[in-house]
């Protein structure tokens, strides 16, 4: 019977801790390509060039799904009341910080709305598409184009995975591994599908945002398949190096234009797949990344709240303060934004999320019933 394992780290001594920091570099990748669309000409040019590095966030969404399924493939509709818990484990995980982030892009909305701040996006301040921010469904069609916290549809997308995991997990009790490449199979087949009839209004389907829920569909299912098929492989050469090397190398051919689209989603998952089989067969042996355990553990913190401080120290601080003083290059002021997003997000998932992920508990926990039974 394969022994369950957390979401990072295994109770079997599986670490993923390969996963988790190419987690922490796509999160970062992100927030750098963000922070920089405030800068000179010469910082507008660095975000094109970023561009080609996209499929990280493809690569973020499949490392989500490998570890989802890694946690609850052996127990989701086994025991009772299991997907109902993991639902529940999964909004107080996400949504409190989320929440706390959708009421700051609110608040600055009714300032835009009312006059009394500009914005370059006023779009985004669309509170028709509020209720849909709410309800997490940003991502699934429901809205033109993003909205208040603009990264919150990956968080949508994710939901709609939460949501349809029974899927994933029957296509694995019933169809093993085939079950879960078939599936994989059928996902690309209807993304394209909606692309070519024009339902999803993007060229491509990897580049859909407020269509983003099927885009994470294919990428979970492909989580999925690595993380059930790294359980049954045993590389000699599948070592670390290797594993870095191969990653780097797909890094290097996306940065130069020789890999993009599907090319680049295969290889991010080859290197995936080589991460896991690595740490499966070495579990201590990626013990020099201890030092980036709280980082990534904050990778979804950070990936949240580098928007709330983009807002406010490169929007405020740096566009209507600093550059009209001209007391300080955009370059030296950037890495002081990025240590706040980093600071920040390390803080909350280390005190604002567990402390509201208790009260959002205590009020579905019977404390009362247990303490008379008690007594």
């Amino acid at each position: 019977m394969p022994c369950r394992r957390s979401y990072f780290a295994g109770a079997c001594g599986v670490q993923f801790r390969i996963l988790g920091s190419w987690r922490v570099m796509a999160a970062l990748l992100v927030m750098i390509f963000h922070f920089l669309s405030y800068g000179p000409p010469s910082a507008l040019a660095g975000t094109v060039r970023l561009l080609s590095l996209m499929p990280l966030l493809d690569m973020f969404l499949i490392v989500s799904g490998f570890l989802i399924m890694e946690r609850y493939s052996d127990r989701l509709l086994v025991e009772r009341n299991s997907y109902w818990q993991f639902l529940l484990r999964r909004v107080v995980r996400i949504y409190p910080l989320y929440a706390a982030t959708l009421v700051y892009f609110v608040g600055i909305g009714m300032l835009v709305h009312f006059g009394v701040v500009t914005s370059h996006s006023p779009g985004r301040y669309d509170f028709a598409a509020l209720p849909a921010n709410i309800l997490l469904v940003q991502g699934w069609g429901f809205t033109e184009e993003l909205t208040f916290n603009y990264v919150g549809w990956t968080l949508s997308a994710e939901w709609f995975c939460y949501l349809l995991l029974p899927v994933t997990i029957l296509a694995w009790r019933f169809g093993g591994l085939m079950g879960l490449v078939a599936l994989a199979a059928l996902s690309i087949l209807m993304v394209e599908g909606m692309v070519a009839a024009g339902v999803m209004p993007f060229d491509e389907w990897y580049l859909a945002d407020t269509w983003g829920a099927y885009r994470a569909f294919v990428d979970f299912t492909i989580g999925a398949v690595i993380a059930m098929g790294s359980r049954r492989v045993r590389l000699a050469w599948a070592n670390h190096a290797v594993v870095w090397g191969v990653f780097t190398l797909v890094i290097v051919m996306m940065w130069n234009g020789m890999a993009a689209g599907y090319p680049a989603l295969a290889l991010l998952s080859l290197a995936i797949f080589l991460a896991a089989v690595a740490e499966r067969q070495a579990p201590l042996a990626s013990g020099y990344l201890g030092f980036l355990d709280g980082l990534s553990l904050a990778s979804f913190s950070l990936y949240l709240i580098h928007p709330v401080v983009a807002s406010l120290l490169l929007n405020i601080g740096w566009r209507r303060v600093l550059e009209p003083m001209q007391v300080m290059n955009f370059y030296v002021f950037l890495p002081v934004a990025i240590a706040a997003a980093v600071g920040l997000s390390i803080a909350s998932s280390r005190w604002f999320e567990p402390a509201a992920a208790r009260a959002i508990n205590g009020l579905f926990s019977p404390v009362k019933t247990r303490g008379r039974a008690a007594a």
